[in-house]
């Protein structure tokens, strides 16, 4: 098998990797990955070792298989909230990104009405709303940063989405802020896990940012639970104040569920559609059939480009699973304690899952698409994103509305730099485009 819980055999190697010292292997894995990860590859292959901080031993994966196996393991084995404890400080313990077992299903369960089905489907007029109010703002002629402006507007889709609302004094300060606490690099990180360091300089004023914005949350949430019409409202905050019983949520439980949608449910829809737009604007034959699509209402089409831009420049470059007991993974032994990251990257870029990887084409994603597990940009098996359907219906809406617009070029020849954020890989200059009307 290419994967079992090992309770008897104990004689497999451990996956291979650098000797580099601790602070060298998580600088160049947290700022550099997107470089780092390829040269490991080339060396070790598609399965080895990391040691990264805070306490963590990382086992990358690029095969397809082996993932699909870590996907479909069982859940009290490959912890994923343990797997992303470096989100932690910002997220907050009872996040449904940072819980396990019965606690996740429990946070997945009450979130999931609000991402599916009907609600889904009562989003498009507020996305179209927004988009359409945005884009019309669009300077014509004059290049600007695409990413800067996605971001602008899938945090003003999100706070509609979370608060209903998004008018008022403490929630434009809390526009302002979570910009903020989104636009960290890796040396940000860590801070994130050191009280020492969140006593001085850029970390001190991370971490002061990041108790207003908890103080704003909290006020909101008391403000909200006064409210006489709960029950008639849809937005996610009403929604989890309506929850009867047992399942009501805690101030702080709230706190942390509502941090992770604002902060998690626009930075990657809003860097995929900057990333969609730095290839379009370099493909021209891409963008008229973008267009086509755009006017003929082929949303397919539509759909397939934000595809292909989430493959071809991974906004996540792996998920994490941390190990509970002992496993062989590929024929290694991996410990328990270790956390297992399946390698979006790995996956995407290797010509076996999607042939002439390098190429953007959203053609890929028509008629039957890539098989089953070799795009990956929101996970796997029971902790795939619930967002999901959200992010590529805002995504789809974004680019019907530029595409009936504008035509769009490049601002720079230069292919756009991939720049590490956070956790997140993100165009280096901004996806920086020239629109013009059409």
């Amino acid at each position: 098998m290419a994967l079992r819980t090992l309770s008897r055999s104990r004689t497999s190697p451990r996956p291979p990797g650098p000797r580099l010292p601790v602070v060298v292997q998580t600088v160049l894995f947290g700022a550099f990955r997107h470089v780092f990860q390829p040269l490991l590859q080339r060396r070790y292959g598609t399965v080895f070792r990391l040691r990264i901080y805070p306490e963590r031993n990382v086992v990358l994966v690029g095969d397809v298989e082996l993932i699909k196996a870590v996907f479909a393991g069982p859940v009290e084995t490959f912890h994923a909230g343990e797997g992303n404890v470096v989100l932690k400080p910002v997220m907050g313990e009872h996040s449904v990104l940072l819980t396990d077992e019965q606690e996740h299903l429990r946070a997945r369960r009450l979130l999931m009405p609000a991402f599916h089905g009907a609600a889904l489907r009562g989003y498009r007029d507020l996305v179209t709303e927004l988009a359409t109010a945005e884009l019309d703002r669009w300077p014509s002629g004059t290049p600007f940063r695409a990413h800067d402006r996605m971001q602008a507007l899938t945090l003003e889709i999100i706070l509609r989405v979370v608060f209903g609302v998004a008018e008022g004094p403490r929630l434009d300060e809390l526009r302002a802020l979570l910009g903020h606490v989104v636009d960290v690099g890796a040396l940000d990180l860590f801070g994130w896990h050191s009280p020492a360091l969140q006593k001085v300089g850029r970390w001190r004023r991370n971490r002061e940012r990041q108790d207003r914005v908890d103080e704003l949350l909290y006020a909101e949430i008391a403000d909200r639970r006064t409210a006489t019409d709960l029950e008639g409202r849809t937005d996610v905050l009403s929604r989890l104040l309506s929850v009867p019983g047992d399942d009501q949520l805690t101030d702080p439980e709230l706190r942390d569920q509502l941090v992770t949608l604002l902060l998690a449910g626009h930075e990657t829809t809003a860097t995929a559609l900057a990333w969609a737009f730095h290839e379009l604007a370099r493909n021209p034959a891409v963008a008229a059939a973008t267009t086509r699509a755009a006017d003929e209402g082929d949303e397919k089409y539509l759909e397939a480009v934000a595809k292909e831009a989430m493959r071809l420049h991974p906004i996540i470059s792996e998920v994490a699973r941390r190990l509970t007991e002992d496993i062989t993974l590929g024929g290694y032994t991996v410990p328990a304690g270790h956390t297992v990251l399946p390698s979006i990257s790995m996956v995407h870029a290797d010509g076996a899952n999607h042939p002439s990887p390098e190429v953007f084409d959203p053609t890929r994603f028509l008629g039957g698409g890539p098989e089953t597990g070799t795009w990956l940009p929101f996970g796997g098996g029971a902790r795939r994103c619930l967002g999901a359907g959200f992010s590529l219906l805002e995504a789809t809406i974004v680019l019907r509305e530029l595409f009936t617009r504008y035509r769009v070029t490049a601002a720079d020849p230069r292919p756009e730099p991939t720049k590490t954020r956070h956790i997140t890989l993100v165009p280096g200059r901004g996806a920086r485009i020239v629109v013009h009307r059409r």
